[in-house]
């Protein structure tokens, strides 16, 4: 699954699988043979399921998963032998389980068959069968019947054996109108007219071909009135569908890049794509941003169509890394399966880590690579600096905790995982064992062990021993450097790093394997580890050395001011590499929030790359300006205007030196610089730029469709937002609710939140619970608000009037909720706004979002303890710099 962009435990290695809620292992299902007819009059379904199972033990009971269905009639039997066509059926809510017990004893060795019918609903919470919506030609909402399983909502679709390692073959039939196209993870084998269990009149039966051996929550069934467009340059046919409302044709770059990456995939894992198809389709309302479904995958609208005309370069590069993720996962968690959802991990790094590797083959002027570092390095440790982050590898028992593994540490840290074994194996060793591994366990289950041991076997080497700590333990360390000139020697110590900068003694017992990565004026050093907490290393030359060479390594660097300095050098004569300098800045930024190092001397190093020429480097500081003024939101005003003007002096030059107008000849890279830049310089209020942006808003306001690049769309949404008043509002409001696109609505939604006024806040407040934003995208218009001290006191005081109404639209089982409690509590920044928000969730159940909430407090904390810290030392740094008086 592509996510849209805990635990205090120190991870001391655990029997993890002992304490897992999950059914008994008296039978085992083989093959389902499963009917669906959805209502959608009455946002019901009628379903039929069949399953055959081997009997492992003597039994006289049948446990399985259901959620939310209401079973008519269930039979058991054995051969020809009807065993019992009443049994006593009973449910247990908590564990989502029914029981089906009978007088007779079934013998082990033989087969049994479970026959079920039952109703569910077409529910409008996005998970399971369930329902989404789009407009139709003449103006009336129209729906279809989607599915997302993953990961334990199948049981909500049909009564089954809702865990990854109970793997079975699915024969899928779907009953519906004949206008209907309807889909599964195979192709069709028949298609017959059969009497409606719901019309009385005449519909449709659509039968596909028996699944290969699948997990349950790789399942899919969409039934819809829909568009598609098809290449046959792949081996097999690659469908992109879309609902009626969509033009179609915005799939062709989705379309023509699966063909490509199905057919490089194939042939670098050395495997081929064992299904008569791939099919992809974009769903109105959905929660993630994709879903890996075998052969169907299902995605966000936004995530799978473009129109190249109207989107950025951003928005390009999103949609190709998720279908390139997506399709890494018909391998990589499709074919070969993680045994239990403590390895999720396994799934979504892997394919992070492929989505990159591949979009870097395919797309080498992107230089993935670099933005690696500013993008998935930096959320790994940002979410892993903080005390209630989790291990890698986290022992989940239940259900309602597994949805909120989902996050940076399965995704971000696990892919950064691989990349630092990659980087220690060589790139084809670690392919080589990846192939390895998809041989050994195709249509099985595994777990992080066997990777390791694919791994070690190509390799020679004991990665199982170096890798273990960091899925196993939670956090990462930082590497502090002292110098010795007179020896010509450098000592490192390792330690844990916390954004709260209270360690306890308790807290520092992991010891990480360090790569060193060691540049030099002679190269890089791969071979050089840390392995103890502390070691002297020699180096030749004193005058030039950086640990961690690319970043490839899950650690922080604490240099002495000095050595940043020299560092800084270095930087300016060529010495480092992007990810270098990216990186160093990421880390002396980290290092000044959590009281390592003093903020002057970030404050000082941002200052000196004012000449710096590239795009990812400028990412990083840009956002380290924003993480600081985020940091003194509450502030005195004096102190938030200079560091606004800091920024501002920091980011006017190079902007007009890129310069806001775009021709074709501007390269992917040079594309997002210039927006960038505009948008940094333009909201710390750089006067040519925010007189631009009305010029380009304006003439978009009196008709100009194309007045605003798509570029730096969401820039000038934010400068006319933030300077104007109800006019600008207006008109970007109108394209949230009614622009052609999914990609300039979406772009206009996260504006809104600018509008500083009282008025403006609460109706950015109130649309996103209103009819015009759909459920998937509640957190859109509030976003932007977390910009401004109002627009955050509102988000809080918001929460808290509405919180009844978002617990019923954001059930705690899904993730939405998460994605909001986080949103509206994170950007606080003192303790007695973060005991505020203690207190009000305190009386409150927080299952579903609690590892959330635990993060936003350690965030408020950390910033609280920062600002006690640093205050006085921002204020003197911009006094010296003339910036404060």
């Amino acid at each position: 699954m592509c996510r849209h962009h805990f635990g205090e435990d120190d991870g001391a290695a655990m029997d993890v699988s002992q304490a897992r809620e999950v059914l008994p292992t008296n039978v085992k299902p083989v093959h389902y043979d499963l009917t669906l007819e959805p209502d959608f009059d009455k946002f019901t379904y009628e379903g039929k399921v069949v399953i055959d199972l081997d009997v492992a033990e003597d039994t006289s009971s049948i446990s399985l998963n259901t959620n939310e269905l209401k079973i008519h009639s269930t039979t058991v039997s054995s051969g020809k032998q009807v065993i019992s066509s009443s049994p006593d059926v009973s449910y247990n809510e908590d564990t989502q389980t029914t029981k089906v017990s009978f007088k007779d004893t079934i013998p082990a060795g033989s087969k049994a068959t479970l026959t079920q019918t039952f109703t569910g609903t077409l529910n409008d919470n996005m998970a399971g069968f369930y329902r989404s919506s789009f407009k139709a030609e003449d103006g009336s909402t129209t729906y279809m019947a989607t599915t997302q399983m993953e990961p334990t909502d199948a049981r909500r679709a049909f009564p089954c054996f809702d865990e990854p390692a109970l793997k079975s073959e699915f024969t899928i039939t779907l009953i519906a109108d004949k206008k209907m196209t309807c889909l599964s993870n195979m192709d069709v084998s028949s298609e017959k007219e059969v009497d409606s269990a719901i019309t009385g009149g005449k519909r449709k039966a659509v039968t596909f071909n028996k699944t290969p051996l699948m997990s349950t929550y790789l399942l899919a069934f969409v039934v819809g009135e829909l568009n598609c467009i098809e290449t046959s340059s792949f081996r097999v046919p690659v469908r992109v569908y879309a609902p009626k409302d969509r033009d179609i044709e915005h799939g062709r770059f989705s379309l023509e890049l699966a063909a490509k990456t199905l057919d490089f995939y194939e042939k670098k894992f050395d495997s081929k794509f064992p299904l008569p198809k791939m099919d992809m389709i974009a769903i109105p309302d959905f929660s993630a941003g994709a879903m890996e479904n075998w052969g169907l995958v299902t995605y966000r609208v936004v995530d799978l169509l473009i129109d190249e005309k109207v989107s950025s370069a951003a928005t390009k590069q999103r949609v190709a890394e998720t279908v390139q993720h997506e399709l890494a996962h018909q391998w990589f968690g499709n074919l070969v399966t993680m045994d239990f959802w403590d390895g999720l991990w396994l799934n979504e790094g892997f394919a992070t880590w492929m989505s990159w590797y591949s979009c870097n083959v395919f797309y080498p002027d992107w230089k993935v690579w670099e933005g690696y570092v500013t993008d998935n390095l930096a959320s790994a440790l940002s979410l892993d600096s903080l005390r209630s982050s989790h291990p890698i590898e986290v022992p989940v028992k239940r259900a309602d905790e597994i949805n909120q593994i989902f996050d940076a540490i399965s995704y971000s840290k696990g892919s950064c995982v691989l990349r630092m074994i990659s980087k220690y194996l060589g790139e084809d060793t670690f392919m080589e064992g990846i192939r390895r591994y998809l041989k050994k366990h195709a249509y099985g289950n595994t777990q992080t062990g066997d990777l390791w041991a694919a791994l070690s076997d190509v390799s020679g080497k004991d990665v199982e021993k170096v890798m273990d700590i960091w899925t196993k333990r939670v956090g990462f360390p930082v590497v502090t450097v002292t110098e010795d000139p007179s020896a010509n020697s450098i000592h490192v110590k390792q330690n844990r790093f916390l954004r709260t900068a209270d360690v306890k003694p308790e807290e520092d017992q992991t010891l990480f394997p360090v790569f060193l990565g060691l540049r030099t004026s002679e190269g890089v050093d791969e071979e050089l580890a840390l392995l103890s907490r502390e070691a002297d290393f020699k180096i030749k030359d004193m005058d030039f050395f950086k640990l961690n060479a690319d970043h490839s390594g899950l650690y922080r660097t604490s240099y002495s001011p000095e050595r940043l300095r020299k560092l800084g050098v270095a930087a300016k004569n060529g010495l480092l590499t992007v990810e270098d300098r990216a990186g160093m800045i990421a880390d002396a930024g980290a290092l000044a929030a959590s009281g390592y190092q003093k903020t002057s001397g970030i404050l000082s190093l941002l200052d000196s790359f004012k000449s710096e020429p590239a795009f990812v480097v400028w990412q990083e500081i840009t956002s380290r300006i924003s993480v600081l003024r985020s940091a003194w939101m509450f502030e005195e005003e004096a102190v938030r205007g200079a560091l606004k003007q800091f920024q501002l002096d920091l980011t006017k030059d190079k902007a007009h030196e890129l310069g806001w107008k775009f021709k074709d000849s501007d390269g992917h890279i040079e594309q997002q610089f210039k927006g960038m830049m505009f948008g940094s310089a333009g909201v710390a209020k750089d006067e040519a730029i925010v007189k631009a942006a009305f010029d380009m808003f304006n003439k978009f306001k009196s008709g100009n469709s194309s007045a605003i690049h798509p570029n730096l769309r969401g820039s000038v949404y934010a400068i006319a937002l933030s300077n104007g008043g109800k006019e600008e509002y207006e008109v970007v409001l109108d394209q949230a609710l009614h622009a052609k696109t999914s990609d300039e609505r979406n772009t206009a939604l996260r504006a809104l939140g600018r509008a500083k006024s009282p008025e403006l806040i609460q109706r950015t407040l109130a649309l996103s619970l209103s009819d015009d934003v759909k459920g998937q995208d509640i957190y859109l218009p509030i976003s932007a608000l977390r910009t401004h001290p109002e627009g955050i006191d509102a988000l809080w005081n918001w929460v808290k009037e509405n919180w009844g109404e978002l617990e019923r639209r954001l059930p705690p089982s899904l993730s939405m909720l998460s994605s909001v409690v986080s949103i509206t509590t994170s950007s606080f920044t003192h303790d007695e706004q973060r005991k505020a928000i203690e207190d009000f969730f305190a009386k409150k159940s927080t299952k579903g979002f609690d590892k959330a909430l635990a993060q936003s407090c350690d965030a408020i904390r950390a910033k609280a303890a920062w600002i006690k810290r640093d205050s006085e030392d921002v204020k003197d740094w911009l006094k010296d710099h003339g910036y404060l008086q």
